[in-house]
């Protein structure tokens, strides 16, 4: 009951407020100087169609009594429910015609009613340069909702006002009088108005172009302000001369003290004015050309120090010091090397090699440092370095080699045996990075990419690997042509960070075929005959067209491999697979399974398995007597290292004897 007494009070003072008021005509236009004016309409559900247009006419009212144009009165609409429309912005009309062409044109939007995210929409996007803002022209708005907002104001509100924006909040009928205190600007009986209907909105109109249109308070009014008086539409506010600070009072000014503040970055001494501050420095320092630290006075400088090396300066004076290794002569000035080796002052079994000040032991040939970097032991790589020979380590002289058994051969690693030698190819791995796959899921299919990697033989001029991440965009990890071991590439894809959102296979496919496997990013020619292959790693159905890339893929040459998981659409990786499926098409139900995927994949095999079928040759044949031949060699090249071998032991043997003489 009392909040219905004050509306009809507030009803009855407007309606006195209008009657005195003499009407303006079409040729009294409101004269208050530039002001860039922004409505921000509520046209939510709870909005009436009639009730819309009332709102429609009460801004045309407001427009028909401003001074319109680029250098007088800017006008801007916004309309908001649960989402935002910037009907025109400030720089749109110069005219009040266009501008109500504009307004009659607005279609109601009919949601919910978000005014928080209006208000920040208004501070962030229509009183700015770009769209028309004026710099030193007072901003204002006037918001006009009919409910309680959906979202929180108060605070977007408090940073729209501390930046410089003043609030007109209007409410109607069914809108909150906190949430209207809550926008406005301070004083609020000047800018919070609640009326019952729309129909009497109307009454806003004529007390705001009241205060617009009001006298100028610092001319002709005893303002109070100690410095500078700073008028706005119906108000005014104090302010001060640069390096003071406005008091409480919001009229007095108070010199800032920078230097009793600690707003100052000064090295030593720090000397205040109003504002500012000036730097200096304590007795024996100067000040440097940033003119905030200090350093000594460099007595060094003055260049007649005789200083061998390094002249130090100290307070009132300086004195000589040498690099590391020397040491200073009797006469302060002149810096001598310190042989250790000479001197005797070292302990090395073998050779000592002499710096200043310092030494390293070496050992003779054939023998090597031990770990206390001091004795020397003869070298035996097969038993004291991990070798990693798949059948039998060979020593030589500082080095040692890998053979395998009869009927195999070294791998291009030098280390692993095989009847053939793996084959080359190009890889790249297309990984779905889309938020279904989630966090903990991506980490297993990190350690999947990891498992592949090592099945291969990468190097250089072995397989080279590289990694494509995709959602709703697609993103190159690392290409071909980036790292060049197994260690690199399972490194960096550990590092790879979770893309989330959509799953566009189609755009993947396509970076792939046009990116991945260009020569710019390390594939190599066609004309060499290295295999490409790709393999697709996705748990869902592609949001975008995959048949086309699909299968301009494989006419490329491209040996497609799909491996889906969980909710992955079988026909999506049949029709990205190459023939024949069942080698190059894969499912798991569970991310937790795909590293027995990983271990059945064959991507890198012999040629001759590849081609399921292995060559028979002629034991005569000229092809064959040539491997017989080269066969024999590297078997005699083995049988001379090792002959070098023991003679570097026969060697190491007579030393030790003389040394014992």
């Amino acid at each position: 009951m009392k909040m219905r007494q004050l509306r009809a009070l507030c009803l009855l003072t407007l309606a006195a407020l209008a009657s005195a008021r003499p009407k303006a005509g079409p040729e009294q236009k409101c004269k208050s100087g530039p002001v860039d004016l922004v409505f921000l309409i509520d046209s939510s559900r709870s909005v009436r169609p009639h009730e819309f247009e009332t709102m429609r006419k009460f801004m045309i009212d407001i427009l028909s009594t401003l001074d319109i144009g680029l250098n007088a009165t800017r006008v801007g609409v916004v309309q908001y429910s649960s989402q935002l429309r910037n009907e025109f912005s400030l720089k749109t009309h110069a005219k009040l015609d266009a501008m109500v062409k504009n307004i009659n044109e607005i279609i109601p939007l009919a949601q919910g009613t978000m005014t928080g995210l209006a208000i920040k929409y208004i501070m962030n996007s229509a009183f700015i340069a770009e769209e028309g803002d004026r710099p030193q022209v007072p901003n204002v708005a006037v918001i006009v909702t009919d409910g309680r907002p959906q979202d929180r104001v108060a605070e977007v509100a408090a940073e729209a006002r501390e930046k410089g924006i003043e609030i007109y909040a209007v409410g109607v009928a069914r809108a909150d009088m906190a949430s209207l205190r809550a926008m406005a600007s301070p004083p609020y009986e000047d800018h919070v108005f609640l009326v019952e209907s729309f129909d009497l909105i109307h009454q806003f109109g004529l007390q705001f172009q009241d205060k617009l249109c009001g006298m100028d308070l610092c001319l002709e009014s005893d303002h109070g302000c100690e410095h500078i008086c700073e008028n706005s539409p119906g108000s005014f506010h104090c302010l001060c001369l640069p390096g003071y600070t406005l008091n409480q009072d919001g009229k007095t000014c108070a010199a800032i003290d920078l230097c009793a503040q600690g707003k100052h970055d000064c090295g030593q001494i720090c000397v205040s004015s109003p504002g500012y501050f000036t730097c200096d420095c304590n007795k024996g320092y100067q000040l440097n050309d940033d003119e905030k630290t200090c350093s000594m006075i460099d007595y060094c400088s003055f260049g007649n120090h005789s200083c061998d090396h390094e002249c130090v300066s100290v307070l009132n004076g300086y004195h000589c010091r040498c690099n590391q290794g020397y040491r200073l002569l009797d006469d302060g000035k002149t810096c001598q090397a310190i042989d250790l080796c000479a001197e005797g002052k070292h302990d090395c079994e073998q050779i000592c090699i002499s710096a200043p000040g310092v030494f390293t032991c070496d050992c003779n040939k054939g023998f090597k440092l031990n770990k206390d970097k001091k004795t020397c032991t003869n070298m035996d790589m097969c038993n004291t370095v991990e070798h990693g020979c798949e059948h039998q380590c060979v020593n030589t002289a500082g080095s040692y080699y890998c053979i395998c058994p009869e009927g195999q051969l070294l791998q291009e690693d030098g280390k692993s045996c095989g009847t053939c030698k793996s084959a080359n190819i190009d890889l790249v791995l297309l990984i779905d990075g889309s938020k279904s796959v989630r966090p903990q899921n991506f980490e297993l299919v990190k350690k999947f990419v990891n498992q592949v990697v090592d099945s291969l033989d990468v190097s250089a001029h072995g397989t080279r690997v590289g990694l494509v991440q995709y959602s709703s965009r697609v993103r190159t990890e690392f290409p071909l042509s980036m790292y060049h071991t197994a260690d690199e590439i399972k490194a960096a894809v550990m590092k790879v960070d979770y893309m989330e959102k959509g799953t566009m296979t189609g755009l993947a496919l396509k970076h792939m075929l046009e990116n991945s496997f260009s020569e710019a990013e390390g594939a190599r020619p066609s004309s060499r005959n290295i295999p490409r292959i790709g393999l697709v790693f996705t748990d869902g159905r592609s949001q975008d067209d995959i048949t086309e890339y699909a299968k301009k893929a494989k006419e490329a040459g491209i040996t497609m491999y799909a491996v889906g998981v969980g909710k992955a659409v079988e026909d999506e990786l049949r029709e990205i697979a190459s023939e024949p499926q069942e080698k190059h098409f894969y499912y798991t139900t569970d991310f937790t399974a795909i590293n027995t995927i990983a271990e059945n994949l064959k991507l890198n095999v012999c040629p001759e398995e590849s081609q399921g079928e292995i060559e028979v040759k002629d034991p005569c044949a000229c092809e064959s007597l040539v491997e017989f031949q080269q066969a024999t060699m590297s078997s005699l090249e083995q049988l001379t290292q090792k002959l070098s071998g023991m003679t570097a032991r026969l060697e190491q043997l007579e030393n030790q004897l003389l040394s014992r003489k």
